[in-house]
């Protein structure tokens, strides 16, 4: 798990990078929390999104948000972090050229930021959402959400209420060719104090179910998106 620098659009980006030595093996990005309330690369869920990612096989990339840990510059209200996560990407496929898929991960602001990076890069083929900020953050860029993924929720959230989440998937699920794996994890609070091993058993087994699986409505030859 070796440290690695990228060079970021506000300066130094800090990350961790596990590189996968199957030829042609998947790549996932995982985000982290708000930068401004204590979250990091190394938030116990970010980690463990981290771990199921790199044993399923993917070259995996976590990274500090900017103006957090080694990154440089400053919080920037969501628009530079998508920039920072962009730019964490590109890193990635030029070590990941030949990369039989790409996926994205984030957990509460990580989420936000993933799904705004969803939308704009076209070679995302599916996405995992951990507590999704819905009742915080607008999420109304997702028309269409051009993927399918898999969104965990604790049913004991007060921060991130399930009903606002459960809104949130009800629209994009009436979306075509778009499926949303809703799974709500029972008495988990929104950092998923004591239930880390629970929503690791999810995500694994999602991953498991869907690598290699056609679930995109775009493919990558349509080129990129906006960044």
């Amino acid at each position: 798990m070796p440290d690695v620098i990228i060079n970021g659009p506000d300066g130094r980006i800090e990350a961790r990078y596990h590189h996968a030595r199957a030829a042609a093996a998947p790549m996932a990005l995982v985000l982290h929390p708000h930068p401004q309330h204590g979250g990091t690369m190394h938030n116990k869920v970010v980690y463990a999104i981290y771990q199921c990612f790199v044993r399923r096989g993917f070259s995996t990339l976590r990274f500090n948000f900017r103006g957090v840990g080694r990154s440089q510059g400053s919080f920037d209200r969501g628009e530079g972090e998508l920039s920072d996560a962009a730019a964490a990407l590109d890193w990635m496929q030029t070590y990941n050229q030949n990369a039989g898929s790409c996926w994205v991960a984030g957990f509460s602001f990580g989420a936000w930021i993933g799904m705004q990076l969803l939308m704009r890069r076209p070679e995302i083929e599916s996405f995992i959402s951990v507590a999704p900020p819905a009742n915080l953050y607008d999420f109304t860029f997702l028309a269409p959400c051009p993927s399918s993924g898999l969104i965990l929720q604790g049913d004991q959230d007060s921060l991130v209420p399930v009903e606002a989440v459960q809104k949130l998937v009800t629209k994009l699920s009436h979306q075509r060719d778009i499926k949303i794996d809703f799974r709500k994890v029972p008495g988990a609070d929104h950092y998923f104090a004591d239930h880390v091993d629970a929503l690791v058993t999810h995500i694994e087994g999602y991953i498991g179910d869907h690598l290699g699986a056609p679930n995109k409505t775009r493919t990558a030859s349509q080129g990129r998106g906006t960044r």
